[in-house]
């Protein structure tokens, strides 16, 4: 009857805990290929069930007479480290008793060696401890993202403690480590036993199982049940029914009823899901540069853009739609017509012109890294325009930097100061045929680089009139 109501009891939790399982919609994520570390691996589990000294490796004539209506009770707990998806280590610890009662018209069971015969025995087990390897099966599942039902195998060892009491000629008697009847009850007897079992775990919540299991229990003992024969060792059975909660961290899963084929496969989701995020920002930003490169295009051309032809950009020219052909100064304006034409053999460039020419090379200033004259460079630098003006001089603009920084960096930076002396000029009015601006970056230094000072004297944009 206690079988009966132990098999009747998990016909009604377990299909509840499958459905439980099968709608649990949040399934905590893990890092693959990362060890044990984001998942939950200890857990700890209490169980009961019925015992038997019957197993399906019992003799045929090994108590099987016996009217099983006084079957045992066994109990205990365990704790439980998984080592992998499909492989942990079990410790248990079980109590209880196995007894049995021989049928009332079959002829008492002769005591092997003793006197007496035997109809009816109880061996309560005092403790019991063992280690297990439990090898999980089907922890991969192809239809859900969690595994719900999980079978398993488990093998081991352990020690018992125990008393064997017998009913035999009217009395009862005690068993001793001997195999010896007393009537007094004696110390108690310790064996070696090997526990064997199968069964299934449910997972029904985050953490939590329900475990059926049937155990086969192989005793190093041959008076176990109370019948000291000469055959083989005692072994008894049990089926149980029990309740494991997963220690640790709540959000993680346990790994013994992770699906390792979910988990990878919702990895790989996420990760072609970023891909995709990445990308499309990639996208957006390089479509974004392309249009600002296109406007820096479009900008560029309408500062080289010459509509009237007179060689002065539109952006520097204050007389513009000038006839074709006719002469202009820097600022795109018409130059007065020479009465006469003076052919100059030499142009003479005077002290007072080249005092001039100084004092806007001591001026000359340029924003830190730039190539922006800053504004109380204006002053001196118009007083050279006029000069260019006036005597139609040529000039050459040299710009030259310090050794701080790249080679090419240097370079151009030089070269973009001296052009923008060089258009600052142009702007005043100075014919841009008559201006070279070169670069030399660092390549021709005055000074030394290594003191600040010196450093400051290299950076510079000299004046060569002619």
């Amino acid at each position: 009857m206690k079988f009966i109501k132990i098999y009747l009891l998990a016909a009604i939790l377990l299909p509840a805990g499958t459905v439980l399982a099968q709608h649990m919609d949040s399934i905590p994520r893990v890092t693959p290929f990362s060890g044990v570390k984001d998942y939950r691996t200890w857990s700890i589990g209490f169980n009961g069930g019925g015992s038997s000294v019957s197993t399906p490796f019992s003799a045929p004539n090994d108590f099987n007479d016996i009217d099983f209506k006084n079957a045992g009770v066994v109990y205990g707990a365990y704790i439980k480290k998984q080592i992998y998806h499909g492989f942990g280590l079990q410790a248990d610890f079980m109590r209880g008793q196995v007894m049995g009662t021989q049928k009332a018209n079959q002829t008492p069971y002769p005591l092997n060696g003793l006197a007496g015969g035997v109809d009816k025995f109880k061996t309560a087990i005092h403790w019991s401890a063992s280690l297990s390897g439990v090898f999980t099966l089907g922890t991969i599942n192809w239809l859900n993202k969690q595994a719900t039902v999980l079978p398993y195998i488990s093998a081991g060892g352990g020690y018992m403690a125990y008393h064997t009491q017998v009913t035999g000629n009217g009395g009862y008697s005690y068993v001793d480590e001997n195999g010896n009847l007393s009537s007094s009850k004696p110390s108690a007897s310790k064996s070696f036993f090997i526990p064997v079992g199968l069964g299934a775990r449910f997972n029904v919540a985050t953490g939590v199982n329900i475990d059926l299991g049937y155990h086969l229990y192989f005793v190093n003992d041959k008076k176990f049940d109370g019948v000291y024969g000469t055959g083989r060792d005692d072994k008894f059975s049990s089926l149980n029914l029990g309740i494991e909660f997963a220690l640790g961290n709540k959000q993680k899963p346990q790994l013994a009823v992770v699906n390792p084929a979910a988990q990878l496969a919702m990895d790989l989701w996420d990760r072609n899901e970023a891909l995709k995020e990445e990308l499309k920002a990639s996208s957006e930003k390089n479509e974004e540069e392309l249009q600002g490169v296109q406007q820096q295009i479009v900008d560029l051309q309408n500062l080289q853009k010459d509509s009237d032809g007179d060689g002065v950009p539109d952006a520097h020219d204050k007389c513009p739609n000038t006839e074709p052909g006719m002469r202009v100064d820097g600022a795109g304006c018409p130059l007065p017509q020479p009465k006469q034409i003076i052919k100059q053999e030499k142009v003479v460039v005077t002290q007072e012109d080249r005092k001039v020419v100084d004092e806007a090379i001591k001026n000359l200033e340029f924003d830190l890294g730039k190539a922006t004259i800053r504004p109380n460079s204006y002053e001196s630098l118009d007083r050279v325009a006029e000069l260019l003006v006036n005597k139609n001089f040529s000039l050459k603009l040299a710009g030259h930097t310090d050794n701080t920084g790249s080679n090419s960096l240097n370079m151009r930076l030089s070269k973009d100061r001296a052009e923008s002396v060089k258009s600052y000029l142009v702007s005043k009015g100075a014919n841009p045929s008559r201006i070279e601006a070169v670069g030399y970056g660092d390549t021709q230094p005055i000074a030394t680089n290594d003191t600040p000072e010196g450093r400051q004297q290299n950076r510079r944009v000299e004046f060569t009139l002619y």
